[in-house]
């Protein structure tokens, strides 16, 4: 098999490099050949992960100067390439990026990267709306990308998807957030639009696909975390779970989202079931006890409550994770209500309460002058992050 190019372009600030760090992971790196081409900057990023390179062409959606520059540049590669004996150096996919948030703009933004890429007439264009954040918009987004693409047969004949992207977590304020969406829908479209000779496997593909769910649904339960340590904080009595309902319910929605479960009576049943294991079941009441009576802790009570908060959330994260990824894979059935409750009850009232305690027990050694909410987000935020 070969390695892909995917050439990667648009106008600065509309999150290129955040997305191509969420598609690549955390083996991405900066390949040998990145150099400057003909004037202009060309960054060559890849993984050992991903069967293909990125390739970023800073200025290709910039004047026309800054376009021609950037199109010799990528030539000059290809060429380059070539010249070494390396096979692998056409432009086999182009990604074009614009901004969902600058609807008024995308259709200028596509004519111009449609200019921009004149020399590749023939290679499959996938569109990707980037800061995709207002979910009632993406389907106006769509309908506007593909009429402008209808505008013209050859191009319409190029675009082979239209993908809205959220490539990191967006927080809207202490206790929202917008989860990442849309990243292996994009690896997938990408692998599908690749010539048969440097196309993955369906079975690679789909491996590092699920690799990058857990890592987005990583971010999710993290950002989630903190927003039960922020709601945990709040000078009121924290006898049950019930307070984080909201949180755990978006929590949820956005995973089942990520993995594909569904919007059907099925699917809401299941999520009632983890929703109910998180707020009134007795694991939870007992999990607040356990974590509420640790000796020897030396914190106030509000940072006990965010500590306690905190920890219950990531645990019905990882645990709602667990159950929808088996099913994702085939593993388990969407119908086995009882296993998923146990396996959520599971992380309640063993692995929280022994995550938690340590947690807890670090708190105390938090330096005087600390702010001690920063420092539980920190402490929950690397428990999360050691289970990758």
């Amino acid at each position: 098999m070969g390695f892909g190019n995917v050439l990667v372009i648009g106008s600065s600030g509309i999150g290129k490099t955040t997305l191509i760090k969420a598609v690549l992971g955390p083996d991405m790196r900066i390949a040998p050949a990145t150099s400057s081409k003909g004037g202009q900057r060309l960054e060559i990023y890849e993984s050992l992960s991903v069967p293909f390179r990125i390739i970023d062409a800073h200025d290709m959606g910039g004047s026309f100067l800054a376009r021609q520059l950037s199109i010799r540049a990528v030539k000059n590669w290809s060429k380059d390439n070539a010249l070494d004996g390396d096979v692998d150096n056409d432009i086999n996919v182009i990604w074009f990026c614009v901004e969902g948030k600058s609807r008024k703009l995308i259709r200028q933004q596509l004519a111009d990267l449609s200019r921009a890429t004149d020399v590749w007439r023939s290679v499959p264009v996938i569109v990707v709306i980037t800061k995709s954040y207002a979910a009632t918009e993406r389907e106006e987004n769509i309908a506007l990308v593909r009429e402008q693409f209808a505008r013209t047969r050859r191009r319409a004949e190029n675009l082979k998807a239209v993908i809205p992207v959220v490539a990191d977590t967006y927080q809207l304020d202490e206790t929202t957030f917008v989860a990442p969406e849309g990243i292996p829908e994009l690896i997938a479209a990408t692998n599908e639009a690749m010539p048969e000779g440097v196309r993955a496997a369906g079975e690679d593909i789909a491996s590092f696909s699920l690799k990058r769910r857990r890592a987005v649904a990583r971010s999710i339960v993290a950002a989630s975390a903190t927003a039960g340590v922020a709601v945990g904080a709040v000078p009121l009595p924290f006898s049950d779970a019930l307070i984080l309902t909201p949180i755990e319910s978006a929590l949820v929605n956005a995973l089942a989202t990520l993995y594909g479960i569904g919007k059907g009576s099925t699917a809401k049943k299941l999520m009632g079931t983890i929703l109910e294991v998180g707020t009134v079941s007795t694991a939870a009441r007992a999990a607040i006890s356990a974590l509420k009576a640790v000796p020897g802790v030396n914190v106030g009570a509000s940072v006990l409550n965010a500590a306690i908060a905190g920890s219950i959330v990531a645990a019905i994260g990882e645990g709602t994770m667990r159950v929808f990824e088996r099913i994702y894979v085939g593993d388990k059935s969407i119908d086995d209500l009882d296993w998923a409750r146990e396996l959520v009850e599971s992380r309640l009232s063993k692995e929280l309460v022994a995550q938690g305690t340590k947690i807890v027990g670090k708190l105390s050694g938090v330096s005087a002058g600390a702010d001690p909410l920063k420092a539980v987000v920190a402490l929950i935020s690397e428990a999360i992050a050691s289970k990758q």
